[in-house]
């Protein structure tokens, strides 16, 4: 740890590189949790579940939380994301996309000054600048330690085993008569980090005697995980050995649980592990017990987080192993046809919501598994292809990845398969065209989609359809058109008996009537859905119709209430997401219009901030009215506080402007901190002659008496202080005397 700190304070890149197992995954966050304080911002970025280099940039910009306007390329979105700020990347296992890892990595160092990147790898990246910290095995018993309890306990393996062992077999310590015995399984498996746990995890089962005679037993296949590596196939063959002999220990239910959840890249939690693995004389109710037996064993791990439900994992050196015990069975096919209905299953549940491309998809955390499962699958049902496809293409929009979700859809939009599902994927392609500002196009998709619907005479699908296409002229700003198309949807809607859907597509006719002035009509809608949303919908839905409230209010000249509702929106949803930059902004244009220009600006200026950092973009009407408001505070404000205003925005991130933005407790001392900040930091914009000419007029100094103070001509005298009146956006002597006075007391 030291020594990482002190290579991270002279490099931008460092690299630990080690065979699979030493632990440099555990090492690197380790490390990242003891500097987190010194960025402005840490983010890690998992490698292992991706196949090729295709989606390493888009997976490292969803990893950062960031969506995707139209226009630049993906690398110009981590870019310009990243900025100046001072932050740490970690990306982890990099081995098996070492090559696009080295370019996109020259490329963010190259743009991004103030970036550092941790990467873990089995082998270096091999890039200009580039540290390589080689994380080497951990340290073994000198062979002539005997029964020494000491002198083993200076070994780190043998302290590993020993702490993970009494872990699994409370009471477990370390004697005269195990130690030799211990010492020798650690020098047997190198030292190697996971390989010890894995040993250790099987004392209590077995006494340490037994566990090295296992270790000894080469009957089975002990190379399947060293191809490919630089860092020597010995390590990994004592690695495979380690798991190889865990593998052996498990009873066959246990077995087969282990091999078939290999399938899941992406994890998985108890519900797919049921449906993934069950059969074969395992039943749904037998998967839970064996998930908790491999887990007390270290060959699936927990993930972080308290989320529900639980999701696990298998590390991947132990996955690869598993994959190749799945082909050895002949159960490989099998097992990912059973993910393939799995995972249709989950699609299914989804496909009574109408409006589903902006529902929660129950698929977004599967994603990776919907990226992996089918392109491994053969001989796949096309229905259910097709069906897949469309859920990944889903999540990709709802993430805000339009490119990822518009690849997608352009190859079902051609394939005869796609034609199965009438007009959703041409609904769910014009919403993508509309996230990537391309009104053309999804124009012409929505026509399609609308088209195929009444065709198909599905209500749903034509009011989902109906609905994309309206999205579709709010894009293009013929507000007519779209209000006229939401008008025939909630037509279409109301007989289906289900009022979430109702109150939703009401909301959406409500914001559309507020771009065409229709306001009060609108405001009548929102007092009509308003209620049902707050009470049946999901949290997204309910944040979108508050601010389309909020919206609609601000255009009446209702302050309170459209301050009431932002503020609603803001207590809701999650802090450091997109969906919090629109209260932000609403109370922005609150502050506005209540004649507090330097709040409005300076909420303004620091939403425009999180949103290039999350490189997201608000509708285009919204947009304008956020700028305009902006525009009028610069022109209203002197130059003094219309400064401190942008100033004090750059300090507003997270948690401090959700505070501001609410006036709570906390965002009052923020605003206080500003404003005193805003002095000083205007005290750092004069030079020191100009600073000590303001501190003589302070004193009531005439400028012949400064001149004379200072050794200068009254000319220059004159000439700092028209440069300190326009720095500071003060025209008298008696303000440029209390701005020096009362720094501490400076307010909008």
């Amino acid at each position: 740890m030291s020594d990482l700190r002190a290579l991270l304070r002279s490099t931008r890149l460092l690299t630990l590189t080690g065979a699979g197992g030493v632990g440099k995954t555990r090492l690197a966050l380790e490390f990242a949790r003891g500097i987190s304080s010194r960025y402005a911002r840490l983010d890690l970025v998992e490698l292992d579940a991706l196949r090729d280099g295709a989606t390493l940039t888009q997976s490292v910009a969803a990893a950062l939380g960031m969506g995707e306007r139209a226009g630049p390329t993906r690398v110009d979105v981590v870019v310009r994301a990243i900025g100046d700020a001072s932050r740490l990347l970690i990306l982890d296992n990099c081995e098996h996309l070492a090559e696009p890892c080295a370019r996109l990595v020259v490329t963010l160092l190259g743009r991004c000054p103030r970036l550092r990147i941790l990467a873990t790898s089995r082998e270096a990246l091999r890039v200009p600048g580039e540290t390589v910290f080689r994380v080497g095995e951990l340290s073994l018993p000198p062979a002539d330690a005997g029964n020494d309890v000491t002198a083993l306990q200076r070994a780190d393996a043998v302290r590993l085993f020993v702490e993970r062992a009494a872990h699994r077999s409370p009471g477990f310590a370390l004697d005269r008569t195990n130690g030799p015995l211990v010492a020798e399984i650690c020098r047997r498996l190198d030292g190697l980090t996971l390989a010890v746990e894995l040993a250790a995890c099987h004392i209590g089962a077995f006494a340490p005697g037994d566990i090295l005679a296992g270790l000894d037993d080469h009957a089975s296949e002990l190379d399947l995980l060293a191809g490919g590596s630089r860092t020597g196939p010995r390590r990994h063959s004592t690695l495979a050995t380690a798991v190889d002999w865990s593998y052996r220990l498990l009873d066959p239910a246990e077995r087969a649980v282990f091999r078939r959840l290999a399938v899941l890249a992406g994890g998985f939690d108890l519900a797919a592990a049921r449906s993934v693995c069950a059969g074969g004389g395992i039943g749904p109710q037998d998967v839970f017990p064996l998930l908790r037996a491999l887990e007390a064993k270290s060959l699936i791990a927990r993930l972080p987080g308290d989320t529900a439900p639980t999701r696990f994992r298998q590390l991947g050196v132990i996955r690869a192993y598993a994959m190749e015990r799945l082909r050895a069975s002949g159960e490989l096919g099998p097992t990912l046809r059973s993910a393939l209905a799995w995972l249709h299953e989950v699609a299914e549940r989804a496909c009574g919501d109408v409006f589903a491309d902006q529902a929660s998809s129950p698929l977004t955390v599967e994603r990776d598994n919907l990226a992996s499962v089918p392109a491994h699958a053969t001989g796949q049902d096309e229905t259910t292809r097709v069906r897949l496809t469309l859920e990944l293409a889903r999540v990709h929009y709802q993430q805000e990845q339009p490119s990822a979700a518009g690849a997608l859809l352009t190859g079902l939009l051609r394939e005869p398969g796609g034609q199965a599902l009438g007009g959703e994927v041409a609904a769910l392609a014009t919403r993508v065209a509309a996230q990537r500002a391309d009104p053309h196009r999804a124009l012409s998709l929505g026509e399609r989609a609308v088209n195929l619907e009444r065709q198909r005479h599905v209500p749903a699908g034509l009011a989902n359809a109906l609905d994309a296409r309206a999205a579709a002229w709010l894009c293009r700003g013929e507000f007519t058109e779209a209000v006229s198309d939401l008008r025939a949807c909630l037509d279409v809607v109301a007989p289906l008996g289900s009022p979430e859907d109702v109150a939703w597509c009401t909301q959406h006719l409500a914001w559309a009537l507020l771009q065409a002035g229709g306001e009060r009509e609108a405001d009548e809608l929102m007092a009509d859905c308003l209620p049902v949303l707050r009470e049946q919908a999901p949290w997204p839905r309910v944040a979108a119709a508050l601010h389309t409230a909020g919206a609609v209010r601000l255009a009446l000249g209702q302050m309170e209430s459209a301050e009431a509702l932002f503020t609603e929106v803001l207590r809701i949803a999650p802090r450091g997401s997109f969906h919090a930059l629109y209260p932000v902004e609403g109370l922005a244009l609150v502050a506005a219009e209540s004649g507090d220009m330097q709040r409005a600006l300076r909420l303004c200026e620091a939403s425009a901030l999180a949103r290039r950092l999350l490189d997201t973009e608000p509708e285009a009407s919204w947009r304008r009215r956020i700028e305009q408001a902006a525009a009028r505070a610069r022109t209203v404000l002197p130059t003094a506080a219309r400064e401190a205003a942008v100033v004090g925005a750059h300090k507003l991130r997270g948690d401090r402007l959700v505070a501001y933005a609410l006036r709570t407790g906390s965002g009052e001392q923020v605003r206080r901190g500003l404003d005193t900040m805003g002095a000083y930091d205007e005290r750092w914009r004069l030079t020191a002659r100009e600073f000590m000419v303001v501190e003589l007029v302070a004193k009531g100094l005439t400028n012949r008496q400064i001149a004379s103070e200072l050794g200068l001509s009254a000319h220059t005298v004159a000439t700092h202080l028209d440069r300190v009146r326009d720095k500071l956006g003060l025209r008298s002597r008696t303000q440029i005397a209390l701005w020096f006075d009362r720094p501490r007391s400076y307010r909008r």
